[in-house]
């Protein structure tokens, strides 16, 4: 299994990023793409990822949270870092109207940037979208045919919203918001609607322990060593074998980022 989510640059690792690692080898987990969510970001998951050849990889991008420090629609730093062999798609990239950290405005703006850039160079893009699903269509829907893939990385939204998203040709990434029995119940009834080549399956750590997870970690700190969790609540709600679930999910993220992790 490959974790598409993991946010290795934040703080919560500092203290133990190699034993982070281990443990997710341990757990059976293939390889990381570790996300970029800013300019600055993008060039520690870069780097980070260069620490773990053929393990870790890493996206380039500017979060909409971030999307107001962004001056220079040309984005030359993003530019520079997907031109690095370890870098494997433009993001995290997308809309926010949930906490508006940024002017919507200049998420608009950022978005379609980093959308033109992926059609640009024909990378994949990884994409995030919070309580601005039309505008996250609208925005997309005219580049999707521009670009080689495109996935929407931790889906909550309703049947609606993803069978729109599924219209468009989108890979969806499911996190262990599906394990929450208090917010994860439409997605755990709506998750088998998802085609096996389009399943991707994602930690996006530190954030979102699954809650069911037991014996419940000491700390709330989410990890990639609880990804085969992650996929076994998935299948149970897809009923299909767990095997098969992350069998299909490792097919799928190898293709989408075309990598081959030992």
């Amino acid at each position: 299994m490959i974790d598409i989510g993991v946010n290795l640059t934040n703080a919560r690792f500092d203290k133990d990023r190699d034993e982070v690692i281990t443990r997710a080898q341990a757990a059976g987990v293939t390889g990381l793409i570790l996300t970029g969510t800013s300019i600055e970001e993008s060039q520690q998951a870069w780097q980070m990822a260069a620490q773990w050849p053929n393990y870790c990889f890493s996206t380039a991008g500017v979060h909409p949270h971030d999307a107001k420090s962004v001056d220079d629609l040309t984005l030359p730093a993003i530019r520079a870092l997907a031109a690095k062999p370890e870098v494997v798609a433009i993001g995290e990239c997308g809309l926010d109207f949930n906490r508006d950290f940024s002017p919507r405005p200049q998420q608009e703006a950022v978005f379609e940037a980093q959308l033109a850039l992926a059609a640009e160079l024909n990378m994949p893009v990884f994409m995030h979208c919070r309580d601005a699903h039309q505008r996250f269509i609208d925005i997309l829907s005219p580049w999707r045919d521009k670009l080689p893939a495109a996935v929407l990385h931790c889906f909550t939204g309703s049947e609606q919203e993803l069978r729109e998203c599924l219209a468009l040709d989108l890979h969806i990434g499911i996190t262990g918001w599906v394990c929450d029995e208090r917010r994860g119940t439409e997605l755990r009834d709506i998750v088998r609607h998802i085609p096996d080549n389009r399943l991707m399956i994602e930690t996006d750590c530190p954030y979102l322990l699954p809650r069911d997870y037991r014996p419940k970690p000491k700390s709330s700190r989410n990890e990639p060593q609880f990804l085969p969790h992650i996929a076994t609540v998935i299948a149970a709600c897809r009923d299909q074998q767990v095997a098969d679930v992350m069998m299909n999910s490792r097919a799928t993220t190898q293709a989408f980022f075309a990598i081959e992790p030992c």
